[in-house]
């Protein structure tokens, strides 16, 4: 039968005179028994299950990633945060994302010794000096501060937490790592952050009133599709990595990953990498970046400390996912639907 129609198609094609730059546009569907052509058998009816806002991003909004040289000094190290987020927004930035563990040298070994007690919360000046200062920060700079990630300690056991706060300086969210890096690449790197590190419990969606929302999660946890599927789904115009690649990991998939997560998701994503220092004991790979929802890389740092910043808009968001409509064409009678299941967006005893 399918031969047959395409030769109709074709002397139909040759027997009208198109004017001249025209293009014409055929389609043809064969007919099958038992099936009307206006009630397309529900085996291939495309669904998806939460619907995303439109616009997702109301307004636009410039987001910055301070790649940040840390030391073994916390309080330089927060005074030389503050100078760098005032810097960014400074140059205009509505957003500004701080490095995983930010206020430390990154390793298994200064958790503990650097690790501060967040609850109950908020926690006084003493027990938790980086919490009161990223709080001074935001607010100083009237910013939504993406604050990095801090070792937390409670109940005798240590977390890698990432706290964000408003412009006024309020905590809007915290978010506990919840897939810990352990690796063993022979004869590159062996990381078990398990040996210190517990995991947390929860996926992470923070409001940020008058944009939108966005997902805050840390380093290894951009290798696991699903909590980036499960936040767009929910309405996220950017998934927001705090992270630390290393030289063996960077080059190969620091890049790639943010990408992948952007082009699979259709938004914004940021990635933000302490600066590279030789002299410590964990290299970062640094490259600092912020991916569109085509996934293209539209700004990204070298290995050095420096400020990468772009203008997020939600029209370009509705632009992909009007061009290349995925999110109509999942097919959940197919395979199920990862936003549909068990999710959890809150545990017990975070910072709050």
């Amino acid at each position: 039968m399918r031969p047959v129609a395409n030769q109709i198609v074709s002397r139909l094609a040759k027997s009208y005179k198109f004017p001249s730059g025209s293009r014409l546009h055929l389609g043809c569907r064969l007919a099958r028994p038992g099936l009307s052509p206006a009630q397309p058998p529900s085996a291939r009816r495309m669904t998806t299950s939460t619907t995303p806002p439109s616009p997702v991003l109301q307004k636009p909004l410039r987001l910055a990633c301070v790649q940040l040289a840390s030391g073994a000094d916390k309080a330089a190290n927060l005074a030389h945060a503050r100078d760098k987020v005032l810097e960014a927004a400074g140059g205009g930035a509505n957003l500004v994302v701080l490095p995983e563990c930010f206020n430390s040298p990154y390793g298994c070994d200064y958790f503990p010794s650097y690790a501060e007690a967040l609850l109950p919360s908020p926690p006084s000046r003493e027990q938790s000096p980086s919490f009161h200062a990223l709080s001074s920060m935001a607010a100083e700079a009237k910013v939504f501060l993406v604050g990095g990630s801090i070792p937390e300690s409670h109940d005798g056991k240590y977390y890698n937490t990432s706290l964000t706060f408003g412009p006024d300086g309020a905590l809007l969210a915290s978010h506990r790592k919840v897939h810990l890096f352990d690796i063993d690449i022979p004869g590159k790197i062996t990381f078990r952050e398990s040996d210190v590190l517990t995991a947390g419990n929860k996926l992470t969606l923070v409001d940020l009133p008058g944009y939108g929302r966005i997902a805050v999660a840390i380093c290894y946890d951009i290798r696991f599709p699903e909590l980036a599927m499960i936040a767009a789904r929910r309405g996220a115009f950017a998934l927001v990595y705090p992270g630390a690649f290393n030289l063996t990991t960077g080059p190969l998939h620091w890049r790639l990953q943010g990408q992948a997560r952007a082009m699979d998701n259709q938004c914004y994503v940021a990635m933000c990498s302490p600066a590279r220092d030789m002299g410590a004991t964990y290299h970062a790979w640094g490259h600092s970046l912020i991916v569109d929802p085509m996934a293209q890389v539209v700004v990204e740092a070298e290995e050095n400390e420096g400020i990468v910043a772009w203008e997020l808009d939600g029209a370009k968001i509705e632009e992909t996912r009007k061009n290349i409509p995925i999110t109509t064409q999942r097919r959940f009678d197919v395979y199920p639907d990862v936003n549909d299941g068990k999710i959890r967006f809150d545990e017990p005893d975070v910072p709050k």
